[in-house]
């Protein structure tokens, strides 16, 4: 009788251990995900149980990320194919794949790319003095001033507007690092003359290395690294009193614009949504 109540005392100990192990076992994930787009920005939201680790593949070449629900900028408008990849909790892998399409908004400026010389002859150069110490021109897909010595040059287009709506500006800007120079943004009403400064509507963005920006390496937005101008800190954000033409100008002078100048890329006006 001892025997049989040791062997039944076993088999209900190995039938509880055995409950316990398939209660403890970690479920595998689940990962499914949305994507909102906003011309060429996406917001992406993860719907996952059980997930530890994420690993975002947004199918553009980029960096890949691993928030949980990120935001992506493409570059350039298309179909993408997003793949977001989940490590479970239980060390196993799941992978969701969609396809994202993006439109860019229509860019009021044009050869703003610089990618080639059909662009940059979008484009009118002009010596704001005479001793013509900097020059500007287009290499590796970027508009480039380069130079100092005491030279101003600038570049401009005219630009059809509207009036009373709500605008958006992007340029990025980088370099090395200038000395005793300044890097300005006007939108004005008046035909740039060569020979002669423009100032008309008022410095709007700009880079001083007096004010503290672009004595070092720099690169980004000129609507956020710049340091000067009245819509500094804006956003990118402009507004104009009258429809009809305007002329974008973008000038620069002092004595060193740095080892390789100061390159200007992906130029765009477009409406603020």
């Amino acid at each position: 009788m001892k025997k049989i109540y040791s062997r039944l005392l076993v088999v209900l100990a190995v039938l509880i251990l055995s409950s316990c192990k398939k209660e403890d076992k970690t479920p595998p994930p689940t990962a499914e995900f949305t994507a909102e787009a906003a011309n060429l920005a996406v917001s992406f939201k993860a719907i996952a149980t059980n997930v530890r680790y994420f690993s975002w593949d947004f199918g553009d070449n980029s960096k890949i990320s691993s928030d949980m629900s990120p935001s992506h900028f493409y570059e350039n408008e298309g179909t993408y194919t997003v793949t977001m990849t989940a490590t479970g909790r239980d060390g196993s892998t799941l992978s969701s794949s969609k396809q994202v399409s993006v439109t860019a908004p229509v860019n009021y400026i044009q050869g703003g790319k610089f990618e080639t010389t059909d662009d940059e002859a979008k484009w009118t150069k002009f010596a704001i003095n005479a001793n013509n110490n900097i020059a500007w021109s287009r290499a590796n897909g970027k508009m480039i001033a380069s130079g100092g010595n005491g030279g101003h040059a600038g570049i401009y287009q005219a630009i059809q507007v509207e009036a009373n709506v709500n605008y958006q500006f992007s340029m990025l800007v980088s370099g090395s690092g200038a000395t005793d120079t300044w890097f300005e943004v006007y939108f004005g009403t008046s035909l740039p003359v060569a020979g002669s400064d423009y100032s008309q509507g008022g410095k709007l963005f700009g880079l001083s290395t007096w004010d503290g920006c672009g004595g070092s390496a720099f690169n980004g937005n000129i609507a956020s690294i710049g340091c000067t101008g009245s819509l500094k800190d804006k956003n990118g954000m402009i507004t104009f009193t009258q429809s009809g033409t305007v002329y974008l100008v973008i000038k620069t002078g002092g004595a060193s614009l740095g080892a390789g100048g100061i390159a200007i890329d992906n130029v765009t006006l477009t409406k603020a949504e």
